[in-house]
């Protein structure tokens, strides 16, 4: 940034000492991206290629707009200072424009973004509930304010309740379409929550800075620069590397799959001892690659021994925040990556990993092109019963948990909220906190029990394990089944011996039966 040249990452890790990158810096191209500029306001502004898939699924199908409600629940600890709260709200929907977006049709049918006043206020509803939730109470409301719908042209497409659990005991549910929003936001959502409270509730003015652009600017800039040969030229990367691969993944169902998606979906929790998780880090190092890469080869491999193929697709979500003018900004970023992974020839864990490594940076350097065009330019067959191009996907989180924020006379905690939505057949979500790396698998449960997932998270952790032990062996030897098992299968499932008559023949014993 300070240098203002481009660094593509796959330069960063071929020169990973300190010397070498200098070099490489000094024949550094300058940063060629165009600076994202206010729009013009006069003129109906166009949504982003993501903003406008959402909006075609919303009009096509709105069980799956309800699948992309994005949830955070906030637990304040200690004497709630409510018009400072409500004034922070809504100085954040005054200061993010994506926040009071709705989406309308001109005469040609097509999407419109159109803004509500700055002093439109943020949507609260308080309930007193004091003496009157148990904790599964409390899950099931929060559940239920989830599963609320949004209309799309009318808005607001974020809201919230304020449930006041006992004097000193709040829970504030917020609750926004993922159109206007992804996951970093909500971290965004939160620092401005507690910068702005702590100042409001002092009586001191707001100490946010004013944002230049906001996130229609970025859509009218991304519009603008995906055309023409920049975008062909991303085009047929992901036209290239996708060509011929399996459209779906072909995992042992516990039930026959719907013809139309339900999007209801269940979780277990996975967690990697700490052994095994430190193992995984210098493996990581071991073969130059990242936590995500060894995770990814993993994943790879169990899924693509599950359903009996020699190539997988697995989506990965990436911020796409490529821009610092963007970092601070509320709005729907995020994008998706399809890695294809393939498992021929008889690859040993190393050879996997240096494939997956370079999977992951060439589609890191074009990962500007959403995933709605990419699946626009494949077309692939369309169907209501699975997502395109992929049906998993992996995340890992290893940003630091900056734990509770100390507010004046208030503690702000984030708390973990279960949803039972998914728009894939398994999505492994894992975080790393330095000493273990845990998460969740969630499942369709239209197609899986929730013991045929269990066993999976445990095949993973096995699998993980040999890896470990030694990346020079085949995949193929790579085992699925801890000791336990093995044993299970082997032995005691084969212990089918019963006592008969060895002194007679065969075909007496038959005319006994006859």
């Amino acid at each position: 940034q300070t240098l203002g040249v481009e660094l593509p990452l796959r330069e960063l890790f071929a020169s990973p000492k300190l010397a070498a990158l200098a070099q490489l810096l000094s024949r550094a191209q300058r940063n060629g991206l165009p600076e994202i500029v206010p729009a013009d306001r006069s003129e109906p502004l166009p949504l982003s290629l993501a903003q406008q898939r959402l909006w075609f699924l919303d009009r096509l199908d709105h069980a799956a707009s309800l699948a992309y409600h994005l949830p955070a629940v906030l637990r304040l600890h200690g004497a709630l200072h409510r018009v400072a709260l409500r004034a922070t709200l809504d100085r954040i929907v005054a200061r993010h424009e994506a926040l009071r977006t709705c989406f309308l049709s001109n005469e040609a049918a097509e999407p419109m973004q159109m803004f509500a006043p700055a002093d439109c206020g943020f949507s609260l509803v308080e309930h007193d509930l004091r003496g009157r939730l148990q904790p599964d109470d409390i899950a099931a409301w929060c559940a239920n304010e989830v599963r609320q719908p949004f209309d799309l042209a009318n808005g607001p497409l974020v809201r919230g309740q304020l449930l006041r659990l006992a004097d000193h005991e709040h829970l504030l549910l917020l609750t926004q379409h993922h159109i206007v929003t992804d996951g970093w936001s909500i971290g965004v959502i939160v620092k401005e929550i507690a910068a702005l409270y702590a100042a409001f509730s002092q009586n001191k003015p707001d100490p946010l800075p004013p944002l230049t652009i906001q996130y229609a600017d970025y859509a009218a800039w991304q519009r603008q620069r995906l055309q023409g040969e920049a975008l062909q030229k991303q085009l047929a990367f992901w036209r290239d590397r996708l060509s011929g691969a399996p459209a779906l993944l072909e995992l042992p169902l516990d039930r026959p799959r719907p013809a139309v998606q339900s999007y209801v979906g269940d979780r277990v929790i996975v967690q990697l001892p700490a052994e095994l998780s430190a193992g995984l880090r210098a493996l990581a190092q071991q073969h130059g690659v990242t936590l995500f890469m060894i995770l990814l080869a993993g994943w790879a491999t169990l899924l693509a021994r599950l359903g009996g193929q020699d190539e997988v697709v697995i989506g990965t979500p990436v911020a796409n925040r490529q821009q610092a003018e963007v970092e601070q900004l509320i709005g729907f970023f995020v994008n998706t990556l399809a890695l294809r992974v393939s498992l021929h020839d008889n690859l040993t864990v190393a050879e996997l990993l240096e494939q997956v490594r370079n999977t992951t940076l060439d589609a890191y350097s074009h990962q500007d092109v959403p995933f709605e065009q990419v699946v626009e330019t494949l077309r692939p067959e369309r169907t209501l019963a699975y997502n395109p191009v992929f049906q998993a996907i992996l995340s890992l989180n290893n940003m630091p948990d900056s734990g509770p924020l100390i507010l004046p006379g208030l503690t702000l905690a984030t708390v973990a909220h279960q949803t039972h939505t998914t728009h894939f057949d398994l999505q492994l979500a894992l975080s790393d906190d330095g000493d273990v790396i845990r998460g969740t698998l969630t499942y369709a449960t239209d197609l899986f029990d929730r013991t045929t997932i269990e066993r999976f998270a445990g095949h993973l952790q096995t699998l993980l394990v040999a890896m470990v032990a030694d990346s020079s062996q085949p995949l193929v030897t790579l085992p699925l089944l801890d000791a336990i098992q093995r044993t299970e299968l082997l032995a005691a499932f084969n212990d089918t011996a019963v006592p008969y008559p060895r002194e007679r023949l065969l075909h007496q014993l038959f005319e006994e039966q006859a």
